[in-house]
């Protein structure tokens, strides 16, 4: 499970309406008819309008200043795994949302705890991805497009009479770097802005930065982190504690599901791996036989190139070299991008 949670932003100053982010989370439903769109939802409501979404939003901002977000967006993306394990059902995952907002209030500091009802947010699912520069696929193609573009240039210098060669030669160069690029589909060199494969079900989340009374100010931003001040000579809780928020919403997904989560899917051995790959490594190593394959299986599909077959089952035979290539490939997928299983 890979939960985000970003800031409204617009350059240097915050719009002061919903309208354009609810218009960008309606490209699915374009063409479609109106019966099979995808609705926007909240906690109690399963279909609601984009511009009844807008107009809530909108209007909750009540004391909010230009440079303050007045909502944050959400997204909850689930992997291949965990979509299986819901079967890739819709209203499953709509059951996960209702109950991940509720860890998501309870997650906010504050002396009196904070309900899923005090939130006034709108949740939409999302069937399709496009590839992106982040991905793996978009990225290990890119030198063989560079040696491409080169090409077309060299062959379009050969028609202005401006180089020699041979131009049936380097289109056939071009045909044969376009066969021999990695990652394909349908026949086609995967590039970027291409739908990705399979299902791909995720959610984005409208969260007004006000609770439902337009009084109480709700940011989960990385600012507002658990702390306490003075206000009036009284102490005040503030902030929002993301580690536990994301640790209660892979728990209640597997809670939920009944789902078997394995190490390196977990939220804590991501930041584990983000602050102390060594421990990460050790951990990984540690695990039982069985969960440590299925871990290093996950993380091929990741990107990390690692000999899979030549790992001992035991920790002490273990052999120098191939802690050493694993550490390596971890260290340049961490590097390349962060691993989202």
């Amino acid at each position: 499970m890979y939960i985000t949670i970003t800031r409204q932003h617009m350059g240097q100053t915050f719009s002061q309406s919903s309208g354009d982010f609810v218009e960008y989370l309606e490209k699915e439903n374009q063409g479609v008819p109106h019966e099979q769109r995808e609705p926007f939802f909240d906690q109690q409501q399963d279909r609601i309008a984009p511009a009844t979404v807008v107009k809530e939003i909108d209007a909750n901002t009540d004391r909010l200043k230009q440079h303050e977000p007045k909502f944050y967006s959400l997204t909850i993306n689930p992997s291949k795994r965990e979509l299986a394990a819901i079967q890739n059902n819709p209203a499953k995952l709509k059951q996960y949302v209702r109950e991940v907002m509720k860890d998501y209030a309870s997650a906010f500091y504050r002396k009196q705890p904070v309900q899923v009802d005090q939130l006034k947010y709108f949740a939409k699912i999302e069937h399709e991805r496009t590839y992106s520069g982040r991905d793996r696929e978009i990225r290990e193609n890119r030198p063989y497009r560079g040696q491409i573009a080169k090409l077309h240039n060299d062959l379009a210098k050969v028609d202005r009479g401006e180089i020699h060669g041979n131009p049936k030669q380097i289109q056939r160069d071009i045909d044969r770097l376009y066969k021999q690029m990695p990652y394909q589909q349908n026949g086609k060199p995967i590039e970027e802005g291409m739908k990705k494969p399979g299902s791909q079900m995720h959610v984005h989340i409208v969260m007004s930065r006000k609770d439902v009374t337009n009084r109480l100010s709700l940011s989960p931003g990385s600012s507002y982190r658990e702390s306490e001040a003075t206000l009036n000579g009284q102490k005040v809780k503030r902030g929002f504690r993301r580690d536990e928020f994301f640790e209660k919403a892979e728990k209640t997904f597997d809670r939920l599901f009944k789902y078997d989560r394995n190490y390196v899917e977990s939220y804590n051995a991501r930041k584990t791996l983000d602050k102390d790959p060594k421990r990460y490594f050790a951990n990984l190593v540690g695990l039982p036989t069985g969960q440590r394959s299925l871990a290093l299986k996950l993380l091929a599909k990741t990107g990390v190139k690692v000999p899979i077959p030549k790992i001992p089952t035991s920790k002490a035979a273990m052999a120098r070299k191939t802690i050493v290539q694993l550490q390596k490939s971890l260290a340049q997928t961490k590097k390349s991008s962060s691993i989202e299983i």
